[in-house]
């Protein structure tokens, strides 16, 4: 029994424990991550990017939206417009006036590039480049192109009937198409060019010395397109 308890009384630790097993790391493994990581997080920054400049030209275009500008062609005057069959040539002196009205408050407007065309029955038979201008805040601008000359116009059949048509009454339905490049102002911030579309389509009654023909031209508002 006392030779029990001698053991009993002594320290017992068991037996040793081994050193863990060394740990490699190879080199773009690290934790399970590296390119495929990387890659992950470039998408995810560009990601971002892409949410928050869209966000912002939505406020922009929301808070200083360009389509408030109005557009109104006011005043017209054709003295001229004959078509020769046998050359398909159309002779015409066209003159409009267009107002422009800016009502925002805060914002102005450059017109780098206007190019007005006018066309019959989707024929084109005039453009005229206008002169560019900044139109300010809360401000109404009128252009005044002028479209003369001579112009070869393939009129088919039905094109042709038309024409005779509205000869015959002295009326002429003829669209306008302003193609602009502006560039809106705010404080010293200037935006990029945007590129909207004027659509004007017209009721044009034939004049002859200074008289109109066939009633008066009436006011007509134009579309905006982009």
């Amino acid at each position: 029994m006392a030779e029990k308890q001698s053991h009993l009384n002594g320290a017992y630790y068991g037996p040793s424990i081994p050193p863990p097993a060394p740990t490699y790391r190879f080199p773009g493994r690290g934790n399970g991550c590296g390119c495929g990581c990387l890659i992950c997080f470039l998408l995810e920054l560009i990601g971002t990017i892409v949410v928050i400049v869209g966000v912002a030209i939505l406020d922009f275009w929301l808070i200083f939206d360009p389509t408030r500008v109005n557009f109104y062609v006011t005043d017209s005057s054709l003295t001229q417009f004959d078509f020769t069959t046998n050359t398909n040539t159309l002779n015409y002196n066209l003159a409009l006036n267009i107002n422009i009205r800016n009502p925002n408050k805060k914002i102005g407007i450059y017109y780098d590039n206007i190019e007005a065309s006018v066309f019959f029955e989707d024929q084109r038979f005039g453009t005229e480049f206008l002169t560019p201008f900044y139109q300010g805040h809360k401000n109404t601008t009128i252009l005044s192109p002028v479209f003369k000359g001579q112009q070869l116009v393939l009129l088919g059949t039905r094109e042709l009937f038309v024409f005779n048509s509205e000869k015959s009454i002295g009326v002429y339905y003829i669209k306008v198409r302003l193609y602009l490049r502006i560039r809106i102002k705010l404080g010293k911030v200037k935006t990029w060019r945007i590129k909207p579309k004027i659509k004007c389509d017209l009721i044009v009654p034939l004049s002859s010395n200074g008289n109109s023909v066939a009633g008066t031209f009436q006011t007509t508002k134009c579309r905006i397109g982009f």
